[in-house]
């Protein structure tokens, strides 16, 4: 049985359905930095290490709720959760613009991540759901590319709308889209093949026989216990952890960084700040398929992390005075990132069951939210302190390297994974 006979129309019906949803997840993370760039730190009193802060609160709500969220979508509805997650961060999200305090606008950002925690691991699950071992990696990436290509349009988009109608008006405006898609999602989305009428009974028995055939090959794992005291999902843990230090200081500071040291309007910071989300949609559907081809999932995590923190030790040791060069390095950086992904997050589901996935997923992702909440915190505050973005950029070069040795540990292929877990089940 391959995977060329399961029924191709589940790329047409589940994936642009997870693509837009994850999508409209990512316009609330990365559009605070527009916001700082514009003026909210002037309008509201804040200070530039109360910003940083301020950034950063929502990976703190959303490293709280990862893996409660993960076992409901697991266990129960990924369709469910998702529908309340949609409305609740799409609020939210608006009220970012209305706010008039600082703590209001804390309180807001750190309920924000609550309400966006799930997401990850419900999309992760659903994929799971529906797609093959040799599809994961591409069928990841599709949603995946919510990532990127919502930076992209929304960098360009945000620096306009804030040079013409400030920062309050973005939030708003992108944060109703959510509450709208989630009225779509949940009349089109279906948690399992078996739940829809647009596959054959044919097609829905090969679909799951295909997924179940899969998890023969797997060590047991009891239960979620068992799974979260495993050496890969810590070390794939670990990886995500330094990972998301360098990625989303990255992601949230960059039209700061961009900013710094030139007189750029925010409308060409928002074209510039662009660029590398463009060259991460261009480059992770070939290298999620060489990782579905080679099956050779560490190498696509691990060698272009290693490349990111290149990237940023040359820009320190080229520092501020050469602005092409510099931003050539960061938008290098953030394509060897964001590649990484798709990869990375194909190998708990190759080495764990389905009965367990969704909760080790949420727990890997949650201890990368932590990093992520330390990495966009320590940034912003770098900079600020500093003044230029130099130590920052060492900083981040030194959490990626960090990952890239990580994922080399992991094991390279999946009967290694499998021999590694039965190991360490049998030693607990």
């Amino acid at each position: 049985m391959t995977d060329a006979t399961l029924p191709a129309k589940r790329w047409w019906f589940i994936l642009p359905v997870a693509f837009i949803t994850y999508s409209l997840a990512y316009l609330d993370r990365a559009n605070y930095g527009f916001a700082a760039a514009s003026g909210i730190e002037h309008d509201l009193g804040i200070s530039r290490s109360t910003s940083s802060l301020i950034g950063s609160l929502f990976f703190l709500g959303y490293f709280f709720f990862q893996v409660p969220g993960g076992i409901y979508a697991e266990r129960r509805s990924v369709r469910k959760l998702v529908f309340v997650c949609l409305l609740a961060w799409g609020a939210l999200a608006a009220l970012s613009g209305v706010v008039t305090s600082i703590p209001a606008l804390m309180l807001v950002r750190f309920a924000l991540g609550i309400a966006e925690a799930a997401v990850m691991p419900c999309m992760l699950v659903f994929v799971t759901n529906w797609f093959s071992r040799r599809e994961r990696s591409r069928a990841n990436t599709v949603f995946l590319l919510g990532n990127p290509a919502t930076v992209l349009w929304m960098s360009v988009v945000s620096g306009y709308m804030t040079q013409a109608w400030g920062w309050r008006v973005m939030f708003i405006a992108q944060g109703l889209p959510a509450v709208l898609w989630a009225l779509v999602w949940v009349a089109v989305a279906r948690d399992k093949p078996s739940h829809v009428k647009w596959l054959t009974t044919d097609e829905k028995a090969l679909i799951e026989s295909t997924l179940s055939q899969e998890q023969k090959g797997l060590a047991p794992v009891r239960n979620y216990r068992e799974a979260f005291r495993t050496a890969t999902v810590w070390k794939l843990a670990g990886t995500l952890f330094f990972q998301s230090l360098g990625f989303y200081g990255f992601l949230l500071w960059l039209p700061s960084i961009l900013r710094h040291g030139t007189t750029l309007s925010m409308v060409n910071i928002g074209w510039l700040s662009a660029v590398p989300y463009l060259g991460a949609v261009l480059c992770m559907l070939p290298c999620s398929w060489m990782s579905d081809r080679l099956q050779n999932r560490r190498m696509f995590v691990a060698v272009p992390l290693a490349i990111a923190g290149i990237a940023f030790l040359l820009l320190y040791a080229f520092g501020a005075s050469h602005f092409w060069m510099s931003f050539g390095l960061l938008t290098v950086a953030g394509v060897a990132m964001y590649v990484t992904f798709p990869p990375f997050f194909s190998i708990a589901p190759e080495v764990l069951p389905r009965t367990v996935v969704g909760g080790a997923l949420a727990l890997i992702n949650s201890i990368g939210a932590l990093g992520s909440f330390l990495g966009s915190f320590a940034v912003g505050y770098l900079s600020g302190l500093t003044g230029d973005p130099a130590t920052s950029y060492l900083f981040m070069a030194a959490a990626l390297v960090i990952a890239a040795a990580l994922a080399l540990s992991v094991p390279r292929s999946r009967q290694d994974a499998a021999r590694t877990l039965a190991a360490t089940t049998l030693t607990n």
